[in-house]
């Protein structure tokens, strides 16, 4: 009998609005977050039976994600991911993710903390703080920050379904 695991992975963000007010005048602060992909299936071949030798491990490619960031003058902000399984998961399966680059945008004053590539982080369904951006010079939009996912834990050991997922990008305060 041959079986297939099927993974789906779909994107979504969170756009996160402030009201900042004060006794003489209320001003919109902004930061908001946008996600630019596609759902994303790996091909999982037929697993039959044990011994065999299996990848077990799917990456998509480098531009499958990218997010767009802006955040406002003299503010810090934190990038945070989690998933929310959308039917069955099997925790033997893990979902990663690893930031490529710091995107493109123009700011002074400006940084984003880890910066570069960064290493793979396992996503929890909680928030993981991905990533920190600190604009103290001016308004910051940053572009095409691509990003990486990583699903392992794929074996002959992990029983056979449909298994999906939603990841889920937060911006807000530090």
């Amino acid at each position: 009998m041959k079986l297939k695991k099927e993974i789906k992975i779909a994107l979504c963000s969170f756009i996160m609005i402030f009201l900042i007010g004060s006794k003489t005048n209320a001003q919109l602060v902004f930061r908001s977050i946008s996600v630019v992909g596609t759902n994303w299936t790996p091909i999982i071949p037929t697993i039959t039976e044990a011994g065999s030798d299996y990848v077990g491990t799917y990456t998509t490619p480098t531009d499958q994600i990218k997010l767009n960031v802006a955040v406002p003058l003299l503010s810090s902000s934190k990038i945070s991911v989690r998933y929310e399984a959308n039917s069955i998961w099997d925790n033997s399966i893990k979902i990663q993710l690893n930031k490529l680059n710091n995107g493109i945008g123009l700011c002074v004053g400006c940084s984003i903390t880890p910066s570069g590539e960064t290493p793979f982080q396992e996503i929890l369904q909680t928030d993981t703080e991905l990533f920190k951006i600190v604009a103290l010079g001016s308004l910051l939009s940053v572009n095409n920050i691509n990003l990486n996912l990583r699903l392992s834990g794929i074996s002959v050991t992990v029983p056979v379904d449909n298994y999906s997922a939603k990841i889920v990008f937060t911006i807000g305060p530090l």
